[in-house]
């Protein structure tokens, strides 16, 4: 672990309480088995597509858990479902993207402090400079939390939000889910000395790197990051070190690039697993615990698929309303005439 802050490392933390470990554990579980449902969901053709998390669970949990939902604000790409089920999203209106039914889901963004989900590979980190430049000015005490992978950091975009974050000493954690792979692509072959982390020093910036795969230590450090830019000493850079045990995609086929032996070797151990021999170990939870925490997951996810298959298409109209700030004279005339014949269906 690597730290440049001015800060002590538990600054803003303090001790994690037995009920919040179990709540971790709950979240992680659950997340769990969305993830793995959401791939089920695609092959049945109830979603068109879908990009797993699997060996995330406590790099996305932790993080998101740290988040202060009163002035704080997340800015996703398209594979934090565990951040937004941390956050306490509407599960059914987050999905709504994946089934392609509402670009950035169907839930409000203000409210649930959760910025719509970002196809565009590290657009999100643009997004979230902005809006944590503008707490500067406005001189409010929010910090912006923007996620994005070991691939997406060697993006253009990337550096510009990072070197601007530190000029102007923006309250931005970015948070480096590095995963071991850019889609087909090992860490190794694509982020220049192998770790994201170190180029924060280039900026001036603190940063840490810390084990992903231990949801409490990942939630020491984004307690201790968002700390830091609340302090007003800038932005730090967070980089989980975790691993995708899945495909990148449900388009994409894994073993093109990877053998199941070296997956296994690569990716340590389950998460869930060690989070779980860890809490029995110190008598934080029992089995019965953890046998309602699966039955909890199971019954959360049986309803969200239902929400999921419930969700009609939205009126086409809507474009007119939502995608044109200024629509044109034609697009005007075009909205009249789809809403007049939509009035006659």
């Amino acid at each position: 672990m690597t730290s440049t802050s001015v800060l002590p490392a538990d600054a803003d933390a303090g001790p994690t309480t037995p009920e919040q470990l179990r709540e971790l554990y709950t979240l992680m579980a659950a997340v769990r088995h969305i993830d793995t449902a959401a791939i089920a969901w695609q092959r049945q053709g109830i979603i068109p597509g879908y990009a797993p998390q699997l060996g995330q669970e406590a790099a996305q949990v932790g993080s998101a858990y740290a988040v202060d939902r009163s002035r704080d604000f997340v800015f996703p790409t398209y594979r934090e479902m565990g951040v937004a089920r941390t956050m306490g999203l509407d599960m059914v209106n987050y999905m709504a993207t994946h089934k392609a039914t509402w670009h950035g889901g169907m839930y409000n963004p203000l409210e649930s402090r959760f910025a719509p989900i970002q196809a565009v590979v590290a657009g999100s980190v643009l997004h979230a400079v902005g809006w944590a430049h503008g707490q500067t000015l406005s001189g409010e005490s929010g910090v912006a939390l923007t996620y994005f992978g070991d691939g997406a950091s060697s993006q253009g975009d990337v550096h510009e939000a990072m070197n601007f974050a530190a000029v102007m000493k923006a309250p931005v954690v970015f948070f480096v889910q590095n995963n071991g792979w850019a889609i087909s692509v090992p860490t190794e072959r694509q982020v220049a000395g192998g770790s994201v982390a170190a180029r924060a020093a280039g900026y001036g910036m603190a940063s840490r790197q810390v084990d992903g795969n231990d949801v409490e230590s990942v939630l020491h450090a984004t307690q201790w990051a968002l700390a830091h830019c609340r302090a007003g000493s800038g932005p730090v850079l967070i980089e989980a070190m975790t691993y995708r045990r899945g495909p990148h995609s449900t388009a994409d086929d894994p073993g093109r690039y990877r053998t199941l032996d070296e997956e296994r070797t690569d990716a340590g151990e389950d998460p869930l697993v060690r989070f779980r021999t860890r809490l029995l170990a110190d008598g934080t939870a029992d089995e019965p615990f953890f046998t309602e925490a699966q039955r909890s997951a199971e019954r959360e996810e049986e309803t969200i698929r239902a929400g999921i298959e419930a969700l009609g298409p939205r009126p086409g109209a809507e474009m007119f309303s939502y995608v044109f700030q200024e629509p044109t004279p034609d697009l005007q005339s075009q909205a009249a005439a789809w809403r007049k014949e939509s009035d006659h269906v």
